[in-house]
């Protein structure tokens, strides 16, 4: 299980330690900022697509060959991208190493449902946020030592070693958890008639609006939270970098916190707790751009609260998302992470509509995505699962 838990840190791994490295990879492969940071997007776009076609794969074929080949395939496009001689040849390896990593995160996540149920569903799918929380803190930090003592192509070459690291341990300690009498037949018709299944489920639509509206919002933090900071209230780069992290920290502290309390108290009351502090962040947040100018102090606090509140949001609603869905986990798995992903690929840009000039677009969008958050969970129901 622990192989399969770190499984889900190489792909944010291999965009955060990536992003310190932007000036430097426009100077070497002669381009824009805009071509470089293209090549964030299609990463983007390949781990929503990955994740879409993985996992009706994986409940078709099984979830362990899928998932090496997904390995072997991500390793191969970090090498490209550590070699690329242009900026094409690195913005096509990023989509391909984006398809792989969303692939290999829907299939990691199937076979968590395929072994756990109930209480230890939820516990395990904290523990994997929490992993995921990691990331941003790490990989930057990661990434500007690699530019401080060597290139950019580096963190890529060390992306191309753990995905072969986790090749390793998905041989020798990651069994097949999918037998051959539970997997479905495969084809497009087949895939459709199981994207309408779990789509007929209403706890489960409830459920997917509850995380896919709050990642929506984060990425909308995300995509502007570097100009408000910075740009708007002068906050220094190094100040910056510590902020994120210290945000980053307050949602795997949050989702640790969720994994610990699973089975003791309801699953769905731990949602709403984080539901009603994003929400409390985005209308401060909001009422301080339209007539405050976005004060430091309001934002500092309104992005820790936000940030935190995910950690309680996004992993227990994919749980009860796939918790709803028990016959078809792969498809299951699949649908969250592409919405997850299209939410977060569509608001990011759209958030930094205001450039940097205002946050009002970025503070809208945080309230709308907890108010529909919210919604979803109106919508999901009361579960019949008293574990959760």
């Amino acid at each position: 299980m622990a192989s399969v838990v770190f499984l889900t840190a190489i792909a944010p791994l291999a965009t955060d330690m990536y992003v310190p490295a932007f000036p430097q990879v426009a100077r070497e492969l002669s381009t824009s900022a805009t071509q470089v940071q293209l090549t964030l997007t299609t990463f983007f776009v390949g781990m929503a697509l990955g994740q879409l076609v993985g996992g009706p794969v994986s409940d078709q074929r099984g979830r362990r060959l899928p998932l090496l080949g997904a390995l072997l395939a991500m390793t191969a496009a970090s090498i490209v991208c550590a070699l690329a001689p242009t900026i094409a040849v690195m913005t096509l390896a990023r989509l391909v190493q984006g398809f792989a990593g969303g692939w290999a995160m829907v299939i990691g996540r199937a076979i968590i449902v395929d072994l756990a149920t109930g209480a230890r569903l939820v516990r395990v799918l904290n523990v994997i946020a929490a992993v995921g929380g990691i990331a941003p803190i790490v990989g930057p930090l990661i990434g500007g030592l690699i530019l401080q003592f060597s290139e950019w192509r580096v963190s890529f070459w060390l992306v191309a070693a753990l995905g072969l690291a986790m090749t390793l341990a998905v041989v020798l300690t990651v069994p097949e958890s999918l037998p051959r009498e539970s997997r479905h037949p495969g084809g497009l018709r087949n895939f459709v008639m199981a994207g309408r299944s779990v789509l007929a489920s209403r706890e489960y639509v409830g459920y997917l609006l509850v995380a896919g509206a709050a990642m929506g919002a984060l990425f909308a933090y995300v995509a502007t939270s570097a100009f408000v900071l910075q740009t708007m209230n002068g906050l220094s780069p190094i100040a910056y970098s510590v902020d994120f992290a210290a945000n980053a920290a307050g949602m795997t502290l949050a989702a640790l916190a969720a994994a610990r309390l699973a089975g003791r108290v309801s699953t769905r009351k731990i949602i709403l707790a984080g539901q009603l502090a994003a929400l409390s962040a985005g209308v401060a947040l909001l009422t301080g751009a339209l007539w405050f100018d976005t004060p430091l102090a309001l934002a500092i606090g309104c992005f820790f609260v936000l940030m935190t509140a995910q950690g309680l949001i996004i992993p227990n609603g994919g749980a009860l998302a796939s918790t709803a869905v028990p016959d078809h986990p792969g498809t299951g798995s699949a649908v969250q992470g592409f919405v997850q992903w299209v939410a977060a690929g569509t608001i990011a840009p759209i958030a930094g509509l205001g450039g940097a000039a205002t946050a009002v677009p970025m503070a809208l969008l945080i309230t709308v995505g907890a108010a529909v958050s919210m919604f979803g969970l109106q919508i999901a129901g009361r579960p019949e699962r008293p574990s959760c």
